[in-house]
C-alpha cells in the first residue's frame, strides 16, 4: 500500500480566485452566496482577504454558515451585463507535525458503532456527515466497491487509505465528462470525472457504510512541467475528502491526487458536499443566455 505524502513545512500563499458572468441581455437584479473567505483551521491562518464586486453590490453582508464557514450574501440591483467577482487571500499553512500512522486508529467498525451510539459533542457534530446529501448518495454498487478496502476488523484508517488510492488508480481525469450536477452514482460507473466527482464518489462510499465523511473545498498549487514558466491562473478550486475517527478526529484524503494533505492544500470551506460550499450560488432576474468563466491563481512565498 502506498500513499504520497507531501514534504512537510509550512507555507505562505497568495491566492486570487476570480469568477466572471457574462449576459447577453441585462440582469436587472442578482443575489448570490459565496464561499469565497477561507475559514480558520488548526494548521491555517488567513492573514488578509478581499472581496472585490463589480458592479459594486446594494447589499453585501457577511455570515457564518451552519458548518461554520465564512460566507458572503450580496445583491447587485442595477442593470449590468457583466458580473465580476475577484477573492484575494493571504495565507500561511502549516505542515502536520506528525504523520498519521494506520495503526493508531481502531478497526473500521469500531468508529461506525462509535459514530451511532456515543453522544460527546464532537462525535455528534461529525455524525450529521453520515447522512446522504444532494451529491454524496450511496447505493448497494458503492457500498461493494467501499467493502473491498473495509474489510472486517480492518484498521479505520488503512481501509480509507486504501479506498483512496483505488479511486486515484481506477478513475480518470477527465475535465469533459462530468458537469457540476453529475452524482456519485453516475460518476462511479463511468469511472471518470474531476477532483469534485472523486470526493463525491468516495464520500458516498463511506456513508454507505455508516461512516462520517465531509467534502473540503479548497486551493491547490499548480507546479508547471520541468523547464515551462508558470501560467497565471492556471490553478483551480480543488477538493478533497476528510473522514473522522473519534480517536484521531479528522483525517483529510485527497484521492485525485493520493495524497495526505499538509502544507500545499488551502482549505476555503467544507460541508456535506459541493452544493454546500459552492463558491458562488444565486439568482438573476433577466439576463438573457450567459457564459461563465473562472481562474485562480496560487502564488507560494509571497506573505511572511
Amino acid at each position: 500500500m502506498t500513499l504520497v505524502v507531501i514534504r512537510p513545512s509550512a507555507m505562505n500563499y497568495r491566492v486570487q480566485h476570480r469568477t466572471r458572468y457574462r449576459y447577453s441581455e441585462p440582469v436587472s437584479l442578482c443575489q448570490n452566496l459565496a464561499h469565497l473567505t477561507p475559514r480558520e483551521v488548526q494548521r491555517q491562518r488567513c492573514h488578509h482577504t478581499d472581496l472585490m464586486i463589480r458592479p459594486h453590490p446594494a447589499i453585501i453582508s457577511p455570515r457564518v454558515d451552519s458548518f461554520g464557514n465564512p460566507a458572503t450574501f450580496f445583491s447587485v440591483q442595477e442593470p449590468h451585463t457583466e458580473l465580476v467577482v475577484t477573492a484575494t487571500h493571504f495565507i500561511e499553512v502549516l505542515a502536520r507535525e506528525k504523520p498519521v500512522r494506520p495503526e493508531q486508529s481502531p478497526p473500521w467498525e469500531k468508529v461506525r458503532d462509535a459514530l451511532a451510539m456515543d453522544r460527546s459533542p464532537a462525535v455528534l457534530e461529525a455524525y450529521q456527515f453520515v447522512f446522504f446529501s444532494r451529491f454524496g448518495r450511496p447505493n448497494e454498487d458503492l457500498k461493494k466497491y467501499a467493502l473491498e478496502s473495509f474489510t472486517s476488523r480492518r484498521s479505520f484508517i488503512e481501509a480509507s487509505i486504501d479506498l483512496t488510492k483505488r479511486i486515484h488508480t481506477e478513475f480518470i481525469y477527465d475535465t469533459k465528462a462530468t458537469t457540476v450536477s453529475t452524482p456519485a452514482e453516475e460518476v462511479f460507473k463511468r469511472r471518470r470525472g474531476v477532483c469534485q466527482d472523486f470526493a463525491h464518489v468516495q464520500i458516498a462510499c463511506l456513508r454507505s457504510l455508516g461512516l462520517a465523511a465531509r467534502y473540503v473545498s479548497g486551493y491547490l498549487p499548480t507546479d508547471p512541467p520541468p523547464g515551462q514558466p508558470r501560467l497565471i491562473g492556471a490553478d483551480a478550486t480543488h477538493a478533497w475528502v476528510s473522514v473522522f475517527c473519534p480517536v484521531l478526529g479528522w483525517v483529510d484524503l485527497d484521492p485525485t491526487n493520493n495524497h495526505i494533505p499538509t502544507d500545499r492544500h488551502i482549505v476555503l470551506a467544507w460541508g456535506r458536499d459541493y452544493d454546500d460550499v459552492s463558491p458562488i450560488k444565486g439568482v438573476i432576474l433577466g439576463g438573457g443566455t450567459h457564459v461563465m468563466s473562472a481562474s485562480v491563481d496560487v502564488v507560494p512565498n509571497l506573505c511572511d
